[in-house]
């Protein structure tokens, strides 16, 4: 019995690598660890996937080791963005209001870092400090940013330290601007 139910897992995930775009190495028959194939992507190599760092000095710069933002595959995917000024790095408000405003501007500008804006956004992240308390003078600012059809979105508390709002976005690349 044992030895049978062996071969079926066996069977599967050898039906599972054949049929995705996913390859193990016969080191890792079991490993969580998988090497992605774009056979979509002419310009890829086998094993790899293009990924572009989007970088603009007009949104605040990465405070430790990530990216403002990173095209890969036909999205753009942005790291979140805070009220901070890009210019003098301080915080920007002290209501819900007044930070959504520039937290959305900054992610904006990461956006137009790669010439889209918030009509290419299809996933938008957020993260408030007091959900409860903040979520109607948040969504009244969101609201007058995107564009129909609104993105999906997932909005969660979260400790931010000084911070009442913060913002990430997933956003198509139209098939003229990947580069």
């Amino acid at each position: 019995m044992a030895a049978s139910w062996w071969n079926a897992v066996r069977r599967r995930k050898c039906w599972i690598t054949r049929n995705t775009n996913v390859r193990r190495h016969s080191s890792q028959k079991f490993s969580s660890r998988t090497q992605h194939t774009n056979s979509k992507n002419p310009n890829s190599k086998k094993g790899t996937h293009l990924r572009r760092q989007i970088t603009t000095s007009l949104a605040p710069g990465p405070a430790g080791p990530y990216s403002q933002a990173i095209a890969a595959n036909g999205f753009l995917y942005t790291a979140g963005q805070t009220p901070h000024d890009p210019i003098t790095g301080e915080r920007v408000g002290t209501t819900i209001e007044e930070q959504t405003v520039q937290a959305m501007r900054n992610v904006s500008e990461v956006l137009a870092a790669h010439q889209l804006d918030f009509g290419h956004v299809v996933k938008a992240t957020v993260h408030l400090h007091h959900p409860g308390r903040d979520f109607p003078g948040f969504n009244a600012i969101y609201e007058e940013f995107v564009v129909a059809p609104f993105p999906a979105r997932t909005t969660v508390g979260s400790f931010l330290g000084d911070f009442l709002v913060e913002i990430d976005v997933v956003a198509v690349i139209p098939e003229g601007l990947i580069r």
